[in-house]
């Protein structure tokens, strides 16, 4: 599937909504980023890289030429981009669970929305709006957005201790060393494959066991 690489899934779903109600939707976009509490559910969730909603007004699609036919839109629409570690299901459950009342206020004025509960019907909606990514590159396929976020910590936390790297004796250094591991031994681990594998994970395990000199092996595994 190109809308994933690696641990992470790419999801793009456009929406049509009445054009002379988008103006609520933007309302209800610019209340939620002057008041970022109204999703804090949404926030807590740690599986998400990113989540966008967009506006895009009937007489705003790209008119690239002047031999390119103007389009009469009946409707504007909404964009909903948003990139997650885990299987599709578990990201929109997750999103009912955590702001049922935001998604049902974002997707409101949408035509035929169904609301964000019961489930069945929310999952038929995004799947009949949602279009497939046709490429879809991640920097660091084995890596959650968990793992990014540890890496940025110990990053910081070497970077400090470095400062510091040539002050007092060998028994101040052995003290201020064990205190930077205690503080980061909930970051540090190595990262696997999932389940949920794709071209680009393969290729990046392919790489480590050619870097290995066991990559005989691990084709002969690959293809039984």
């Amino acid at each position: 599937m190109s809308n994933i690489a690696g641990k992470a899934y790419a999801m793009n779903v456009i929406t049509p909504v009445r054009w002379y109600t988008a103006w609520v939707n933007k309302l209800f976009f610019w209340v939620a980023l002057k008041r970022p509490s109204t999703l804090s559910g949404l926030i807590t969730l740690s599986l998400i890289h990113y989540a966008r909603w967009v506006i895009i007004g009937r007489n705003q699609f790209p008119h690239l030429s002047p031999e390119q036919p103007k389009e009469k839109l009946k409707y504007s629409y909404m964009l909903f981009l948003s990139n997650f570690n885990g299987s599709w299901d578990q990201y929109v459950d997750s999103f009912t669970f955590a702001i049922p009342g935001g998604l049902d206020l974002f997707w409101k004025w949408n035509l035929r929305y169904s609301k964000s509960v019961a489930l069945t019907p929310f999952h038929n909606y995004i799947q009949y709006n949602q279009l497939e990514t046709i490429h879809y590159y991640n920097a660091y396929p084995l890596a959650t957005s968990n793992d990014v976020k540890s890496a940025k910590n110990v990053s910081e936390m070497l970077a400090d201790f470095n400062k510091t790297i040539d002050a007092g004796g060998d028994d101040e250094f052995l003290k201020r060393y064990q205190t930077l591991l205690r503080g980061l031994q909930h970051d540090l681990g190595a990262m696997h494959p999932t389940p949920i594998i794709s071209m680009s994970a393969y290729q990046v395990e392919k790489r480590e066991r050619w870097h290995a000199g066991k990559l005989d092996q691990y084709e002969e595994q690959q293809h039984g």
